[in-house]
């Protein structure tokens, strides 16, 4: 019998039974163990490819609770691509601007996109069970269509053996037990993995030695739309931090640090909790306690995050502190990188090997997530007389020059990977801006109809700008697409040819199926093209 670990927000996927529990192993291309909203991206993702995907999750829907809830502009332009990002803009709370005080004092704000431009903001909060759900109505959507998507909700996964060239895995139902195979297994089943734990494998890092109150409060406040952080707070038993944010439905999400050495039961009695939320709001004010949980946290990855036909992604592969908003926007991350590597292996249009540039690049990201979410939890909670000192003075400094400011770490929040010096990138040919050089993501910029990013599907694409094109439709097998674009016509703002061109009066770019740039040149022709995208999938000259 399946255990049902937590209570269910929106029941998505109820089990049913398939022919396949009373039959031999069925084989199947995919098999991702964890919906959540890497597993549900992922097989959107690879679905949409047209490459068969089944979805097991040991549940049958989303759990309760806001969990993840920040959301920055490039998961928003990933699920753009995937055709969930419009509904989780429209429910979700826009905000750019941040605000960080020290005790009773604002020291300064900041706006993280301060650049017109985007089709996107740069953060929505919009609580991790919409998102979810956003995904499942997608993913339904696009079985409609035809995409070969299957989920299966109170599928447990409770054994594996692994095999050369598939893996077989003991899956646990409310009707008993059965197997299937896999060619390629891809675990997105959270921090405490079973499927980790099953091949033995584990994890490097740091255990934080700090507990952090959640409390999802439903009330009418006058609060803007804004991040308020706290250091040193001055609401009584506050801690050293605190932090507020607006979520859709009236719903404020508050984090106030407790400290290692706590009561965990105590401290989530509920007369405790409204004590310390009354000090913040004050005395009077209404509201009511939606959803509260105590957390730690542990900044730590796995060594890889291939292990033969067996992927790791999201929180199954690294785990970040929560401040940065770094957890699942990264794990969207991994997923963008994935599909479109795994789908082109599974049709047998890459090598194998093009899955070994996903681990090597996400660990890249990873690391980076870890290296600033360490740095702001040691800013956070200064583990030293010295540290405190040091932090104190740096939040002095800032209120009034600028140029203290980048050093005040309230968590510094997320933004997408750059793959320098990766193996997959080609040449980088243009004096462009260093914005959009090989292994960056690609900037969004207005075009006169539309936006950049809407023009650039999940496919290898030639993006040329004020120069004529390459002819190429495919290199061995693999689909080029082209977008042509004058600036003269097409850029009405400037943006285009500030963030593409630069100085320079003409480019080629080659994009990679997750949007990010491959190479580029001031020009170029079909052989180097074709040159750069074996590169990019690792295969010899000529593919």
């Amino acid at each position: 019998m399946v255990d049902v670990r937590y209570d269910i927000a929106f029941k998505l996927y109820p089990y049913a039974r398939v022919s396949a529990q009373d039959a031999a192993a069925v084989r199947h291309p995919v098999v991702i163990v964890g919906g959540g909203p890497i597993g549900m991206a992922l097989a959107l993702d690879l679905g949409q490819k047209g490459t068969p995907v089944l979805v097991l999750d040991d549940h049958e829907g989303v759990g309760q609770g806001s969990r993840a809830i920040c959301f920055a502009k490039r998961t928003l332009e990933i699920a753009d691509r995937l055709g969930a990002g419009q509904p989780m803009v429209d429910k979700g709370v826009v905000w750019n601007v941040g605000k960080v005080f020290h005790g009773d004092d604002k020291v300064f704000e900041f706006n993280l996109q301060p650049e017109p431009g985007h089709k996107r903001p740069a953060f929505i909060n919009l609580q991790q069970p919409y998102f979810e759900k956003f995904l499942v109505d997608a993913i339904r959507a696009a079985q409609e269509q035809g995409a070969p998507i299957e989920i299966r909700g109170r599928n447990a996964v409770t054994g594996l053996t692994q095999h050369a060239d598939h893996v077989v895995l003991d899956v646990d139902t409310p009707d008993g037990r059965y197997q299937i195979e896999a060619d390629w297994l891809v675990a997105c089943d959270g921090a405490r993995s079973p499927v980790r734990d099953m091949m033995g494998l584990s994890f490097d890092g740091r255990v934080f030695e700090d507990n952090f109150l959640i409390a999802d409060v439903k009330m009418t406040a006058e609060f803007p739309t804004e991040r308020w952080f706290w250091f040193e707070p001055p609401f009584k038993d506050s801690g050293q931090s605190a932090l507020l944010h607006k979520q859709p439905d009236d719903i404020w999400r508050i984090d106030f640090q407790l400290g290692w050495d706590i009561d965990r039961q105590a401290e989530l009695d509920p007369v405790k909790i409204r004590a310390r939320v009354d000090a913040m709001l004050g005395e009077g004010a209404e509201y009511e306690l939606e959803w509260t949980s105590i957390y730690t946290f542990q900044c730590r990855r796995m060594t890889k995050f291939r292990h033969g036909n067996v992927l790791f992604a999201g929180d199954s592969a690294h785990q970040v502190s929560p401040f940065g908003a770094r957890g699942a926007n990264s794990g969207i991350q991994d997923i963008d990188n994935l599909a479109w590597k795994l789908d082109l292996v599974v049709k047998g249009l890459a090598p194998d090997g093009l899955l070994d540039s996903y681990s090597a690049e996400r660990v890249h990201g990873a690391d980076e997530n870890i290296l600033n979410s360490t740095r702001a939890t040691d800013f956070l909670t200064p583990k030293t007389e010295i540290s405190a000192i040091f932090r104190n003075a740096v939040l002095d400094l800032a209120r009034d020059h600028a140029f203290a400011r980048p050093l005040v770490n309230s968590g510094r929040l997320s933004v997408p990977c750059v793959y320098d010096d990766m193996p997959l990138n080609g040449p980088d040919g243009l004096a462009g801006p260093e914005m959009t050089r090989p292994g960056a993501p690609c900037v969004d910029a207005p075009l006169q109809q539309g936006h950049l990013l809407d023009r650039l599907p999940g496919q290898f694409t030639v993006l040329a700008l004020n120069a004529e094109v390459p002819e190429i439709s495919d290199v061995g097998g693999v689909s080029i697409g082209t977008v042509s674009l004058m600036t003269d016509q097409d850029d009405p703002t400037g943006a285009l040819a500030q963030r593409y061109l630069g100085a320079c009066g003409a480019a080629i770019y080659l994009i990679r199926p997750d949007q990010h740039v491959a190479a580029r040149w001031a020009q170029c022709d079909a052989e180097a093209l074709r040159s750069a995208v074996d590169l990019a999938l690792t295969r010899g000259a000529g593919g």
